[in-house]
């Protein structure tokens, strides 16, 4: 399985239009600057319009261009037509009064300015409630939570928007 996967990485590297290290990538829609995300690897494939990253972490912004969140993740990829950002591996958003989101994948559409996911995830809030099941819609601040399926809670009642 190794092998293979020097092999993708290899195939990868060979087909980048461009390798940068210690990079920065923003994310805007309308003029609008929705994130920021910084990668320790990135390749820039099919003539720039696809980027892939390594060691990625990232922050979200407001209409206001306010702080919203921070995100960390191993990977990110990043279709610049769709204007779709997808992270994977050890995915957490963080929001700025404190709630913490992990899931193994997310996905942030700039253009809705939400993130979302049909893999497993945990909430936490600051005052120790915590949520967990699959499926989620949310803005990046994680005030409006949508969640397709809850598994388990903990710590009292989690407001659920409808």
């Amino acid at each position: 399985e190794e092998q293979r996967n020097v092999v993708s990485e290899a195939s990868a590297l060979d087909s980048a239009d461009q390798v940068a290290f210690g990079s920065r990538t923003v994310l805007t829609d309308a003029g609008l600057l929705r994130a920021e995300i910084f990668a320790d690897t990135t390749l820039f494939l099919s003539q720039n319009t696809r980027v892939a990253m390594r060691g990625v972490h990232g922050v979200f912004f407001n209409a206001q261009g306010s702080r919203d969140a921070t995100v960390t993740a191993d990977r990110a990829a990043y279709d610049s037509k769709a204007q779709i950002l997808e992270a994977y591996g050890n995915v957490v958003v963080t929001s700025v009064d404190g709630r913490v989101l992990k899931s193994p994948m997310l996905r942030f559409e700039s253009a809705q300015n939400q993130i979302l996911s049909d893999s497993a995830f945990t909430m936490t809030e600051p005052d120790g409630k915590e949520m967990s099941g699959v499926g989620f819609r949310a803005d990046p601040n994680l005030q409006v939570v949508t969640v397709l399926r809850v598994e388990r809670g903990r710590g009292g009642a989690v407001r659920l928007s409808p």
